[in-house]
């Protein structure tokens, strides 16, 4: 997924400024070897810092994102809104790198509640 570009003076191509911080992000992330750093990175910058504050999140070697939310309605937000994150997600560590999440809470967890299992195209 790329920005759209407008076309500026001489025929060179404008990227829109809220974009120039993704594409650049994007751009450094993508070539460098996963790690808990960059997924902890790239899950801040598609979430953001309120949501980055209240989950904690893994990225298993076969592509699972392990997400634990603080209580059961982030846990609810984060399924709402699971494509957009996945998309978000693959855009800055690579295409393909996330091929499922698994969401729960940390009540779940503490009621021994299993993860929710959720997948994504």
């Amino acid at each position: 997924m790329r920005a759209r570009a407008a076309p500026g003076e001489n025929g060179t191509q404008m990227i829109a400024a809220r974009n120039c911080m993704t594409n650049a992000l994007a751009a450094l992330l993508r070539d460098q070897p996963i790690s808990p750093g960059k997924v902890s990175l790239a899950w801040r910058t598609a979430v953001g810092d309120a949501v980055a504050r209240v989950t904690h999140v893994a990225l298993g070697p076969d592509g699972a994102l392990t997400v634990t939310a603080a209580d059961p309605q982030w846990t609810r937000e984060l399924r709402r809104s699971r494509p957009l994150i996945a998309a978000r997600l693959n855009r800055l560590l690579g295409d393909g790198a996330v091929k499922r999440m698994e969401i729960s809470s940390r009540t779940a967890l503490k009621e021994g509640k299993p993860h929710a299992r959720v997948g994504h195209r």
